[in-house]
């Protein structure tokens, strides 16, 4: 462990076994006890995957709803003209526009977590790829970003969707929620992470998929997680996944 940290985080290293593989309840839980900041941390999951992500067929890129939502705004732009700006007014857009908001944005600003476009305006976003590309932002229509239907995609993104994809290692990285969410909220969406990747996994992929599973907050250390439990009953209890099932939670 670097000295660099400093003795609240050391504090809540000490009751970490990094050893161990906790079972995903305990885990939530021991995040809990050792999220100490003054803040709301974000609780975050990194999965690292059996893939060979310099083959096409092996790279996961979707989209998810967490039951829970994410616990942060997000705020969306969306490349639109005519009634399908206007209805991306409507669901909810923080900024909207066509030439003018690709001018800004080649000016340097790109102050908004997603890119959503209605087909048309493709030509004039692709000239941002640049720009959008290396911050993750570019609109893509295998994950929705690029549609006609831009209530759906505004709404749906407001409400808890999010977007995942491997790295050039092979990892995926995801914020779940925060650490004021119950244990049992942190637990809903942990477990719908792991069963769309699950679900997602490329019929290339040879071998092991799920290599490791680390669950952390933003100023807190790493907790390794049983990567072998990805059912929902094996995640939440046989229970409590018949509960979720039967009364879905509301983002």
């Amino acid at each position: 462990m670097a000295t660099k940290h400093g003795k609240r985080f050391r504090a809540a290293y000490e009751k970490i076994d990094r050893t161990h593989h906790y079972e995903p309840a305990e885990a939530v839980a021991l995040l809990k006890q050792t999220a100490t900041a003054k803040f709301d941390e974000t609780v975050e999951v990194h999965i690292r995957l059996g893939v060979n992500v310099r083959h096409a067929d092996e790279q996961l890129r979707g989209t998810l709803a967490l039951p829970n939502g994410a616990g942060r705004d997000v705020t969306v732009a969306v490349f639109a003209e005519g009634d399908k700006a206007r209805e991306a007014t409507e669901a909810g857009a923080e900024f909207v526009g066509s030439d003018d908001l690709a001018e800004r944005i080649e000016a340097g600003w790109t102050d908004f977590d997603l890119v959503i476009a209605t087909p048309d305006q493709m030509p004039k976003v692709g000239r941002l790829g640049r720009i959008l590309g290396p911050q993750g932002k570019m609109p893509n229509p295998k994950v929705g970003t690029v549609t006609d239907d831009v209530t759906k995609a505004v709404t749906e993104t407001k409400s808890g969707k999010i977007e995942y994809r491997t790295d050039r290692q092979a990892a995926v990285h995801l914020s779940i929620g925060k650490i004021s969410f119950s244990e049992q909220a942190l637990l809903e969406n942990y477990a719908a992470v792991i069963d769309e990747i699950v679900r997602a996994k490329p019929a290339a992929a040879k071998g092991r998929y799920i290599l490791s599973v680390t669950l952390t907050t933003t100023m807190g250390p790493g907790i390794r997680i049983d990567g072998s439990r990805t059912r929902e009953a094996e995640i939440l209890g046989a229970d409590a996944a018949e509960g979720a099932e039967a009364e879905p939670a509301v983002a």
